[in-house]
């Protein structure tokens, strides 16, 4: 059991055509993330990119997926297998339906709620009990989001100027949000992040 480790997840489609689209948020945000500490996701290993460091005392290791969204579970139960890692050392970042673009939501475990890459977590992990970092994408057709359009096309489509700005401004408090989390538990983690609103 590595109880010094944290594993922090995004999730995302591989590839050049997926790398700007709103169900790679995961992604972005863990990129984003990893390069405030000077870090990129080079190594390759278990159908993954990741990069490991000690931050704040204790070890963090970001990784994304080079499987398909829907299959996720697959490259993250092979670290979660190797380093003996728990549900609570486990914080996956991914695109939410169903919350405002700009809007940041903390939670502990819950249903894949209609997301694929969370449902192969839930299969491939044996439990739902993983943290969740959940970034607003919003609906089409809700809140006047691109009415009328499916929602297979808008997830997979570019994020517009307004939301990849929104996205940007979420960073440094997100960075802050992992700090409280990874030193000092969920509950400081999520009066900040789940205080955040477009």
């Amino acid at each position: 059991m590595n109880e010094d480790m944290f594993l922090v997840v995004g999730l995302g489609n591989p590839g050049s055509d997926y790398a700007a689209t709103r169900h790679n948020v995961g992604f972005m945000m863990v990129d984003e993330l990893a390069g405030r500490f000077g870090l990129s996701l080079d190594h390759e290993k278990w159908l993954a990119h990741s990069v490991k460091s000690v931050l704040w005392g204790r070890q963090v290791c970001f990784l994304k997926p080079d499987t398909f969204m829907n299959l996720s579970g697959k490259a993250v139960a092979r670290y979660v297998d190797f380093y003996k890692l728990k549900p609570a050392q486990i914080l996956v970042v991914h695109d939410d339906l169903d919350m405002p673009p700009g809007r940041v939501k903390l939670v502990v475990g819950g249903g894949a709620g209609g997301h694929n890459g969370i449902r192969s977590l839930i299969q491939c992990l044996g439990t739902k009990d993983f943290l969740r970092l959940k970034l607003g994408i919003g609906r089409p057709g809700k809140m006047n989001i691109y009415q009328g359009m499916p929602i297979e096309k808008y997830v997979l489509a570019p994020l517009a100027p307004d939301e990849k700005k929104l996205l940007a401004e979420r960073v440094s408090v997100i960075e802050k949000g992992l700090e409280y989390l990874v030193c000092d538990g969920i509950a400081k983690a999520m009066n900040l992040l789940n205080a955040i609103k477009p």
